[in-house]
């Protein structure tokens, strides 16, 4: 991963002071120091985004742990990073020079379930997977469900607004997010929002702060809203020649007002990026795959998948049918699952995550490919396609930096294009450092300024990962 140190106009703190303070306030254990360990916790995925260098890694096993921090950095003027399991994507969790990293990943208990209000009271470090596990056992089911949900935590999911696959049918982080407990900018510990059925009371600030990007509080408690498990779903699977024609087929889906509990793609350079390394034999078949799911029980769910089926071939499919093999249709979304990390094999891979509205995901398709082709920069595709959030993956070769800059041009005209066709340059991932810029273009300056007020009034001392989601006092 080459990286390069991120700085930002914050006071630079006496680290020998602050580590002593740290060390004399927490039990023994929780200051890590080792420079591999810290530079270890230091960063998460995002490809060439900037990482600065941390004095410290807290590894917090409290509220009061993660209050104490604070407090200490607060005194010193010192940045705060949270970091739950590293899995994103933007730079969010990524360290500034002298700050402490609070990592949250050893803040694992399922605290309650409750089947009768169907809700579940977890700490930030509990994994995705993990929960949709646990309240299973009761008949009940979380479903936002990113694709790194074997790894990634709800801690982390809350701080970017997780999606996931499901989204399209049963929305993503924040619809179910009902209570929190933060630990403000000024180290204070409140509880935001409720647990009730309905409540009006205030402004919703339990929403603000999903989706923050741990620049408006440091999450230690999460009350998540549950379901009842849904029926077993029947998948549909469609061929296509082309990303543009599978496309026309999410967008034939919407037009015939269906919403499948999952409609993915995955273009030909996943499928054999996956071949190349679980030998699944998919990219034999077909350049381009469309998954959908339907989860409607009985004759109601069958009846809907058939009208998937036709749409795809409406729209062109090569070859459309519904899956009868349970096996067979699990096996086609773990290759969607692995289809990033099977990329990553070839090379260093530069994501994006923009969103358009379906209508215009054919013609999306279609620009990034041009873009691709234009800056001579291999882009694969993956999206979760049902909602409009494309996933385009650059790729290049490592150590070419030629390629390095073409890709980032290319990077900048994806979220451009999805600007131009009324989406957002982010759907899931958050801004973090990668997409600051995007931002810019997105927002007016009136905007803007308005998120920098709340900023400047829950983090007075802006010590709460400064640099991300915006630039830095612009």
């Amino acid at each position: 991963m080459t990286q390069e140190p991120l700085s930002v106009p914050v006071p630079p703190p006496l680290t020998v002071p602050l580590v002593e303070d740290l060390c004399a306030a927490l039990p023994q254990g929780r200051v890590l120091l080792d420079a591999d360990i810290v530079a270890g916790l230091s960063h998460d995925e995002a490809e060439w985004a900037p990482v600065g260098r941390a004095a410290a890694v807290v590894r917090a096993n409290s509220t009061e742990d993660v209050r104490r921090t604070v407090e200490i950095c607060l005194r010193h003027g010192a940045p705060v990073v949270a970091r739950g399991a590293g899995t994103g994507l933007s730079g969010g969790a990524n360290a500034v020079d002298g700050c402490v990293v609070v990592t949250l990943d050893r803040m694992t208990s399922i605290l309650d379930i409750n089947p009768l209000e169907r809700l579940a009271v977890v700490q930030p470090g509990v994994v995705n997977d993990d929960l949709r596990a646990a309240v299973a056992e009761h008949g009940l089911w979380y479903p936002p469900d990113p694709a790194s949900s074997p790894w990634s935590t709800i801690g982390g999911n809350v701080a970017t607004n997780a999606g996931g696959l499901c989204c399209v049918k049963y929305g993503v982080t924040r619809d179910y997010v009902l209570e929190l407990e933060v630990v403000t900018g000024t180290a204070e510990v409140v509880r935001l929002g409720r647990r009730t059925a309905k409540g009006v009371a205030g402004y919703d600030l339990a929403g603000l702060v999903v989706g923050s990007e741990g620049t408006l509080g440091i999450v230690t408690e999460v009350t998540v809203r549950l379901r009842p498990l849904p029926a077993p779903a029947i998948t549909v699977a469609g061929y296509f020649s082309d990303v543009v024609t599978a496309g026309e087929a999410v967008r034939a889906v919407a037009a015939a007002g269906i919403t499948p509990s999952a409609l993915e793609l995955v273009d030909r350079h996943c499928l054999r990026a996956v071949d190349a390394w679980k030998n699944m034999g998919l990219s034999l078949e077909a350049d381009v795959v469309l998954l959908a799911r339907v989860d409607e029980p009985g004759e109601r769910g069958e009846g809907l998948a058939d009208e998937v089926v036709g749409c795809f071939r409406g729209a062109g499919a090569t070859w459309a049918e519904r899956s009868t093999d349970p096996e067979e249709a699990e096996a086609l979304f773990t290759a969607r699952q692995l289809a990033y990390p099977a990329l990553e094999r070839l090379g260093p891979v530069l994501t994006e995550d923009v969103c358009v509205p379906r209508e215009h995901v054919p013609a999306m398709l279609g620009r990034i490919e041009e873009i691709g082709r234009r800056h001579d920069i291999t882009i694969a595709n993956i999206a979760h396609a049902g909602d409009g959030n494309l996933h385009p993956l650059l790729i290049t070769d490592p150590g070419d930096e030629a390629a390095r800059e073409r890709a980032q041009l290319a990077f900048e005209e994806i979220l451009d294009a999805a600007l131009t066709f009324g989406g957002t340059v982010t759907g899931e991932h958050g801004v973090g450092i990668l997409k600051a810029d995007g931002l810019k273009r997105e927002l007016s300056p009136a905007v803007l300024a308005m998120h920098r007020a709340v900023k400047s009034a829950l983090d007075p001392q802006g010590i709460l990962n400064p640099g991300k989601a915006f630039p830095h006092g612009e």
